[in-house]
């Protein structure tokens, strides 16, 4: 066995996000279009999900191969019941050193204290405008920003650190990038924009709906003063600022226009057991085969390992409005 697992390009495997479900209460127009996702849209039973067992097994044979970080996902995680229970059993994990979970937040004031109560202290909340309308199209649902900030803010007073992450599209919720950097600033709260990336086959995606990192950063300097965060570490995904005068930060994930493929570290775990070592990924390798058919943990820690020693994806850094057009894995089944 390595004592450091590194894929072809020598990059260490360190996070683990791990996708709960494939169902989900929004239906967001670069996620899981409504049009697609229809009322009568056919999701995995539960007798294909992983168990919270199988999650747990699964979490330890990666933590001892050097993941350090797991984050919960869905679909909308919220949605998988006790979820909290599966925090609980995967929070004393040797070697796991963070747990966070990501939201739209609809549900947080049924189930965020019980998630705290169970050991989780981070939360990233989706949230991608301040303006009604522009915020009920987006969520395909017609649910209003207030009811996400709303809760937000419980989240908040229970002690939870929260990022709110924006998926920025040009010509479609752009108006509201500083409304959103003010009233997060205002709140103290770590606010990042994420560009629209290709992820899947159903969210019409191109090069001229992208707002880069650039024009996000260009607009939020004619309204506040920005200086550079240092990297905390290794893979560290979001390139960081701090508003001067604050230790509130905005963040930029820059999978389009600035490609940070060459220090990814994570590995994907989707609902019914499949891995993938890429976000953009076509096909996944089957761990719940292998954990229901008798697999001994050595036998699926090879396995592993000889996956993460044959990577060398780096869709990012290749990626052309062709290789945007070939067949990937959906977000909300592999977990964004």
């Amino acid at each position: 066995m390595p004592n450091t697992l590194g894929d072809k390009f020598k990059r260490p495997m360190r996070d683990l996000r791990i996708s709960v479900t494939d169902r989900c209460n929004f239906r967001c127009t670069y996620c899981m279009p409504k049009e697609i996702f229809g009322d009568d849209h056919v999701f995995l039973p539960k007798s294909e999900l992983l168990s919270f067992e199988e999650i747990t097994r699964l979490v330890t044979i990666f933590a001892e191969l050097g993941v350090k970080k797991i984050r919960v996902t869905g679909g909308e995680p919220l949605m998988r019941r006790d979820i909290d229970r599966l925090i609980a059993t995967i929070r004393p994990i040797k070697g796991i050193e963070d747990i966070g979970l990501t939201t739209n937040g609809l549900l947080l004031k049924q189930y965020a204290l019980k998630l705290k109560e169970a050991g989780l202290s981070r939360l990233n909340i989706s949230l991608d405008a301040l303006d009604e309308k522009t915020f009920g199209a987006m969520n395909g649902r017609g649910i209003t920003p207030s009811f996400i900030l709303e809760n937000i803010d419980y989240a908040k007073k229970l002690g939870f650190q929260i990022k709110v992450n924006m998926v920025v599209q040009k010509n479609v919720n752009d108006k509201d990038i500083i409304p959103m950097a003010k009233y997060f600033k205002e709140q103290g709260i770590s606010l990042r924009f994420i560009e629209f990336m290709d992820v899947g086959n159903d969210n019409a995606w191109s090069f001229e709906k992208v707002m880069t990192k650039k024009e996000i950063f260009e607009l939020l300097q004619k309204e506040f003063e920005l200086e550079p965060v240092d990297a905390k570490y290794f893979g560290e995904v979001a390139k960081n600022y701090r508003y001067k005068g604050t230790e509130t930060q905005v963040g930029f994930i820059t999978s389009v226009s600035e490609s940070f493929c060459s220090s990814c570290t994570r590995a994907r775990l989707s609902s019914d057991g499949k891995l993938y070592t890429c976000l953009f990924a076509s096909s996944g390798f089957d761990l719940r085969n292998m954990l229901r058919s008798g697999a001994s943990d050595l036998d699926i820690k090879e396995a592993v390992i000889r996956l993460w020693e044959h990577r060398a994806d780096r869709y990012s850094d290749e990626r052309t409005e062709e290789t945007a057009k070939r067949k990937k894995i959906n977000m909300s089944y592999i977990g964004g």
